[in-house]
Parts: C-alpha cells; sequence; structure tokens
C-alpha cells in the first residue's frame, strides 16, 4: 500500500471512530431525552415565519390597492400558506434530487416540531398544550394615527364586552396579543391567538388632551366644522348635545377661545362665565377608542 493510500485508509478509520462516538453519545441522549429532527434556533426561526416574522412586506400586501391610505384589513392566517412558506425556506439546503425525497419525508416530524415551537411561542410562561397550533387572525392599519400615536393600544376579545371596558390580560374573553408591530411609519400589524369578536384600537392613555370632533359638511366643495359635546360643570358627565367650536381665521388649528367659549357658555346654561380651569374642563377629551366588530 502506498503512503498516499495509507493516509486515506488512516482519515477513513478515524472517520468511522468520530461516526460511531457521535452515534453513541446519540443514542445515550435518545435514551435520556427526547430525539428532535430540527435544531432549536432553526425551530425557533421556522415558528417566527409562522407569525409573519422576517417576511417582506409585499409577500403580506402584494398590491398597494389592498391596503389603501386611511383603511384597516382583518385577515385569517391560511397554514396552508404558512406551510408553504416554511418548506420553501427549507427547500433552499437541498441540491438534488434525493435531498428532497428526504426533506419531503422529514416534513411531518418537521411540522410536529414546529407546531410544539410555536406553542411555546404563543404560551410563554404558560402551559403550551398539545396538538397543532391554533388558529391566528390578525389586522393590517394603515393611517396616520399609527404615525402620530406610535404607543396605539390594541385589545382582542372573543365575545362582547362593553365600549369603555378594559379586562385584564388573564381574562379568558381577552386573546393574547402575539404581535403588534411597525411594519412601516403609517402601517400596523396586528396579530392575535385566536378568532375575535371585538377589537379596540386606542390611543395611547399616557395623559388627557385636548382635542374636538370635525365632520365634514355636504356638497363639491365640503368644508369641516368642529364641536365639542359640554360638560355638566358639577358632575363632569358629558350632555347629550354638542357645542361648536371656532377657529381664528386665517389661523387653521388655533382655537378663537372667546367665541368658542361664549357657546359653551350657551350649552351648559352658564350665566357667570367660564374661567380658565373650566373652560379645560370643557375641552378635555380622553383617549379616542375605535370599536370593530357587533359591540
Amino acid at each position: 500500500m502506498s503512503d498516499v493510500n495509507l493516509t486515506f485508509a488512516k482519515i477513513r478509520t478515524a472517520d468511522l471512530k468520530a461516526i460511531d462516538a457521535v452515534a453513541s453519545r446519540s443514542a445515550e441522549a435518545a435514551a435520556d431525552s427526547e430525539v428532535r429532527v430540527v435544531p432549536e434556533e432553526l425551530r425557533t426561526w421556522l415558528a417566527g415565519l409562522r407569525l409573519l416574522q422576517d417576511l417582506p412586506f409585499e409577500y403580506l400586501v402584494p398590491d398597494a390597492d389592498l391596503l389603501p391610505p386611511e383603511s384597516i384589513r382583518f385577515f385569517h392566517l391560511d397554514r396552508n400558506w404558512t406551510d408553504a412558506v416554511e418548506q420553501g425556506a427549507l427547500s433552499v439546503g437541498t441540491v438534488s434530487s434525493a435531498d428532497r425525497k428526504q426533506l419531503e419525508a422529514m416534513h411531518p416530524a418537521i411540522r410536529e416540531e414546529t407546531d410544539a415551537e410555536e406553542r411555546q411561542l404563543r404560551a410563554p410562561g404558560g402551559e403550551p398544550g398539545f396538538g397543532p397550533a391554533g388558529e391566528i387572525t390578525g389586522f393590517l392599519l394603515r393611517s396616520r394615527v399609527v404615525s402620530s400615536y406610535p404607543g396605539i393600544h390594541v385589545r382582542a376579545y372573543d365575545s362582547e364586552v362593553g365600549n369603555e371596558e378594559i379586562l385584564p390580560e388573564d381574562d379568558p374573553r381577552r386573546l393574547r396579543l402575539l404581535r403588534l408591530e411597525r411594519l412601516a411609519p403609517a402601517v400596523l400589524l396586528a396579530l392575535f391567538d385566536g378568532v375575535p369578536a371585538i377589537v379596540h384600537v386606542e390611543e395611547p392613555q399616557a395623559g388627557l388632551q385636548f382635542g374636538v370632533r370635525l365632520e365634514k359638511g355636504a356638497g363639491d366643495e365640503p368644508t369641516l366644522s368642529a364641536s365639542v359635546p359640554p360638560r355638566e360643570p358639577a358632575t363632569a358627565a358629558e350632555l347629550d348635545k354638542h357645542a361648536p367650536v371656532y377657529f381664528r381665521e386665517g389661523a387653521p388649528g388655533v382655537l378663537d377661545l372667546e367665541r368658542t367659549a361664549t357657546e359653551l357658555e350657551r350649552a351648559i346654561g352658564s350665566t357667570d362665565g367660564l374661567n380658565g380651569a373650566e373652560l379645560a374642563l370643557q375641552m378635555i377629551r380622553y383617549p379616542f377608542r375605535q370599536v370593530f366588530g357587533d359591540a
């Protein structure tokens, strides 16, 4: 045997010993714990794909007309579509037809492990359960409100709740929020663990603010008019009426306080006038909440 053949023989012997050692360790590990087909890091990444992480936006919205400005689109996440995404990502590592055949045979085991990993992501610190991962729903919101309020609140419930209620996260009627992420300055993605009956989208409750209600008039050139529901001075309860709000001429967005205060005095029946604190009470507005669903 030549020196070259002897060298290859030594390498092959060393490789076989290494393979035997790995197989022995694998057998010992299998005896102690469950054998996984997919490494942990890859399992986590595949489970993230099911939650639409790291996906190009054009995969979600292939045409801008599907999500025009000032619109919201609710959806169910199609498991066949996410399975196709997962299989497409795994197929990158295949080279030959034998690789593809082997991958196809492993798909059931890969899906089972990814289901388990997804349940872990969807139930942090809780009981992940068993079986296929449950249904995911969500919405895409494209609006100036997303860029104006980065801390916007989103809550989903599987049954009707009061428009003014905020149920705690451990309430069984409240669905867990899987993702709430701004994909662009004016585009918000939300994913829910289940199918909601009611969805609340609310301005951040970081503080109180002044606000008015804008209404667009009819006609070829509609104009905006502003009003506020006046409050009872003693109880701060809103009255079932609206008082007009005026702005300074040539200064859009700047209140004409004198005319506005006069209208508010007339609406609440005051004869003593309004001081600064009383006018502020009339103009304060709590965070606005938009309710979607049959509330």
